[in-house]
């Protein structure tokens, strides 16, 4: 048996079985905006709303299941976040100590969210490579590890996703998955197409992280050497898996990278018309939708799967501010006025001409070329949109204000 069958239908179907009374089927939402947008059928499988927030508590449930009495002394995992999560859950739901290894720079939400599950939470090194390498030590030491895709009853698992998606969505034609190791990917596409062979499954990476992109490129497995930081922290996998990648290169039909900008303003897009909270991650396939690196399908329904929904808060409001500014709905603008008083008001008072909301005002009289009675003032403006802020600063400029945007 080749490595790419080691993974079939009735693995799949058996590991569904083992997430039983703890697997939330997640809804399909249909999409008529993006729908129009992108010119055919669209619908979102939402498993953002999964337990933990994310597809991995499939994963875990069906590993913990097939370890038996081989995970009695707890289980370890590795991971940037979500995996951490899940196997949390899926061992407290099982009755199993748990203990994860996380990158210290994981997000915050996610390391909390683990301990709160009764994880014993491990914060080591920058990369997933290093967690994968301190969880195997404590492997060692007598736990069951739990690998976050490269492991058949995982990979199994996460096909569960799969199934529902043949159940819930007629005229099944396309999928649109995100790619971080693979598990969700090969999963999905095994479930499905091994009971509708024409569907088509596309996998979804992000530029700065995308080794199956650069493996498919080069005919084989190739790591890559990224040392950016990605608003998809969840799919950061910089090396394709031993049973992964096999899997990946016989069933997905396509795989394509999508830039961060694009995944941010896809994040952006599902919170305002999707009313949705979608994590970088989750959010790939509807960024390679709305930037036209994937086609929906022109026979049928295309299913995008938002596979998790677990962002700090913090990120969420910094990427809903960026698309306020790009939108022109929010407008930094620096200008000078004289450094005596009244100035600030006058400047002040032709705003409030304009209909424009001031947010914030500050002075500034450090690090710029000022005149000794002049001081530079940073303005944060809210407005209704690009054609309103052009006005906002025409009117800045009919009433002698040098005013420079900020972005």
């Amino acid at each position: 048996m080749s490595v790419a069958e080691t993974v079939g239908l009735d693995d799949v179907r058996r590991a569904a079985l083992a997430g039983d009374g703890v697997i939330r089927p997640t809804p399909v939402l249909s999409s008529r905006s993006l729908s129009e947008r992108c010119g055919g059928t669209i619908a979102l499988k939402a498993e953002n709303l999964q337990r933990t927030g994310s597809f991995k508590l499939r994963g875990a449930l069906a590993k913990i299941a097939a370890l038996g009495d081989g995970c009695s002394a707890g289980v370890v995992a590795a991971s940037a976040g979500n995996h951490a999560q899940g196997v949390a859950y899926a061992a407290r739901a099982r009755g199993v100590a748990c203990e994860v290894f996380m990158p210290v720079g994981a997000p915050i939400a996610k390391a909390e969210a683990a301990a709160a599950l009764g994880a014993k939470v491990h914060l080591v090194g920058e990369a997933i490579e290093e967690c994968l390498e301190a969880a195997h030590a404590r492997a060692a030491e007598g736990l069951a590890f739990i690998h976050p895709f490269d492991d058949p009853d995982v990979v199994a698992g996460q096909g569960s996703l799969g199934l529902e998606l043949v159940d819930d969505v007629p005229g099944l034609a396309r999928i649109v998955v995100p790619v971080g190791g693979g598990g969700l990917a090969s999963g999905v596409a095994i479930a499905v197409k091994s009971q509708l062979p024409d569907v088509e499954v596309i996998g979804v990476e992000v530029e700065s992280c995308a080794p199956y992109v650069a493996s498919r490129a080069a005919g084989e497995p190739v790591a890559i050497e990224s040392r950016l930081t990605t608003i998809a922290d969840g799919i950061a996998v910089k090396r394709p898996g031993e049973l992964t990648y096999p899997l990946i290169q016989r069933w997905l039909d396509g795989m394509v990278a999508v830039a961060e900008d694009d995944v941010a303003e896809a994040m952006v897009w599902l919170m305002e018309r999707a009313k949705l909270v979608v994590e970088g991650a989750g959010a790939v396939g509807v960024a390679a939708l709305l930037g036209g690196k994937i086609e929906p399908s022109p026979r049928g329904t295309t299913a995008v799967v938002l596979s998790g929904g677990n962002v700090d808060a913090g990120l969420l409001a910094q990427v809903a501010r960026r698309h306020e500014s790009q939108a022109g709905r929010r407008l930094v603008v620096l200008t000078k006025v004289p450094d005596r008083p009244g100035a600030l008001g006058r400047l002040l008072t032709v705003l409030g001409e304009t209909g424009a909301n001031l947010v914030d005002v500050e002075h500034v009289r450090e690090g710029m070329d000022l005149h000794v009675r002049e001081t530079a003032v940073q303005l944060v403006l809210e407005t209704r949109g690009n054609d309103h802020a052009q006005d906002v600063l025409a009117t800045l400029g009919a009433a002698g204000y040098d005013a420079r945007v900020l972005r």
